[in-house]
């Protein structure tokens, strides 16, 4: 008995270390760098055209999307740069990439950093709180929906990474388009919410690349990465 109350307790220390070491990262970027409300423009109208025929997309979804589909969309619910592990191979994992993972663990902190700020002025409704006919599959938010947080950290986790690793870039930002559009599959974001993540995302990471904080911790993230990858 004492050994696996030594166990549990060695496990849970390791779960709660992680924990600690992904709540003290810090974002290199926040809204005072990035104001996504001077970049992207503002969501349609709750009863615009644009917005009715989204909602019957995500409704459509809703009655074609397989268990597959379903699947995916609440596996990609995490957001953390291991959902790409399909495509970078068994050695892609957090134990093996201590440096890296660090390195992820501010990338998506400054997601939220960026994008909460921008979603809080324009509290767009998400398409359940606009219709009870939308049954999303995923946990849900009361977060504003424009733009898609998920679709803007998949998209810079998938640039920043395709950048460390060229030879996969196709691969990598396939699952990037993938990870984003999980969130019209789930039913908790429009399509418009997901394209404009797609440009935060892609405004933000090409912010981060010229800063030299960031490419300081990049060099070393990117060497940890291909080292533990053979490349």
């Amino acid at each position: 008995m004492k050994r696996y109350a030594s166990l549990t307790a060695g496990l849970l220390l390791m779960v709660i270390g992680s924990a600690a070491q992904a709540e003290d990262a810090k974002p290199f970027v926040t809204n005072k760098d990035i104001d996504l409300t001077m970049i992207l423009p503002p969501p349609p109208a709750n009863d615009s055209a644009q917005t009715k025929a989204e909602l019957g997309e995500v409704l459509t979804l809703q009655v074609t999307r397989t268990p597959e589909m379903v699947a995916g969309a609440v596996a990609d619910s995490e957001e953390n740069v291991w959902r790409f592990a399909n495509v970078m191979g068994p050695n892609f994992n957090k134990e093996k990439l201590p440096k890296f993972s660090a390195f992820f663990d501010r990338v998506v902190e400054t997601e939220g950093a960026v994008v909460d700020p921008a979603k809080d002025v324009w509290k767009r409704p998400r398409p359940h709180q606009l219709s009870d006919l939308v049954k999303p599959v995923v946990k849900l938010s009361s977060s504003g929906s424009w733009p898609s947080g998920h679709a803007t950290v998949g998209t810079m986790m998938g640039i920043i990474l395709a950048d460390m690793v060229p030879e996969k870039r196709a691969e990598i930002m396939a699952r990037a388009a993938e990870y984003a559009h999980n969130r019209e599959i789930g039913g908790i974001h429009y399509a418009s919410d997901v394209e404009m993540g797609k440009i935060s995302g892609s405004v933000i990471a090409a912010v981060l690349l010229n800063r030299d904080d960031f490419k300081a911790e990049y060099e070393v993230a990117r060497a940890e990465l291909r080292s533990d990858l053979g490349m």
